[in-house]
């Protein structure tokens, strides 16, 4: 059976969809039926599933979270299979979403309207992906030097928007067009990372762009309260979850493992 360890943040990790992985540190949000959990169960992979709600490229590479280590301590060497889905939180992508979302009187709350302003301010948002770009070629350079025997697969995001021109309510067309603009270039450097590092990409984005979370067969959830034993807002769900499994697998299959 060979070692998979899968990376990543909430898009990986799966929060609201149950079961919730056992053993998982709470604030995880890790699910059992995330797509690194299903995967490992169609190829018969030993998984080792560090995915954590929340995390960077940072969290990914040296910092700790809720006590958890850098996700790359997991890697010893011995992987047929790495994912990795990162980036997001970096470039504030679904927190710009959320935001966006809320109604105008709690835009202006103190602290949280700067915090509101900076999110939807265009020129900061391309900042940050000119800095996640560069950030994530180290995740993928670090990954590679310590699982030099993996497969090592950058899943990009699911689609969250609909196409330009069809409403997304509650955004307005301008904080839409802006997410969409963000998904973009995110999508577009997370392959040109996996190019650049001898790594893999699996387009989840491409794949879902008739399943957002506006769609008749959505494979994401649109905004609203965060319910317990439901998905969260603004990410995949359970339907979500299985299709990216199933991209992984496919093009696991196609080529073999190591």
């Amino acid at each position: 059976m060979g070692r998979y360890v899968a990376l990543g943040s909430s898009m990986a990790a799966g929060p609201g969809i149950t079961p919730r992985a056992d053993g998982a540190p709470w604030p995880a949000g890790r699910s059992a039926r995330n797509y690194p959990h299903l995967v490992a169960s169609a190829l018969g992979l030993d998984l080792v599933d560090v995915t954590f709600s929340g995390a960077t490229t940072a969290n990914i590479l040296r910092d700790s979270q809720f006590g958890a280590q850098p996700q790359v301590d997991a890697l010893d060497g011995s992987e047929t299979l790495v994912t990795v889905t990162i980036g997001g939180n970096d470039v504030g992508y679904v927190p710009l979403l959320f935001v966006a979302c809320l109604p105008w009187p709690a835009r202006w709350v103190p602290l949280l309207g700067c915090r509101v302003r900076q999110l939807r301010d265009r020129s900061a948002r391309d900042r940050a992906l000119g800095d996640v770009a560069d950030s994530l070629r180290q995740v993928g350079d670090t990954v590679r030097e310590r699982a030099p025997g993996a497969r090592v697969l950058f899943v990009d995001y699911l689609t969250l928007l609909p196409p330009a021109g069809r409403p997304a309510v509650p955004l307005s067309n301008a904080d839409a067009d802006l997410g969409r603009h963000v998904a973009a270039a995110l999508e577009r450097l997370t392959a040109d990372a996996a190019e650049a590092t001898g790594c893999e990409v699996v387009k989840a984005g491409e794949a879902s762009r008739e399943h957002h979370a506006w769609s008749v067969d959505p494979w994401t959830t649109r905004f609203g309260p965060p319910w317990p034993r439901r998905p969260a807002p603004l990410h995949p769900n359970a339907a979500g979850m299985r299709a990216v499994a199933d991209l992984v697998t496919a093009q696991i299959n196609g080529h073999g493992l190591g």
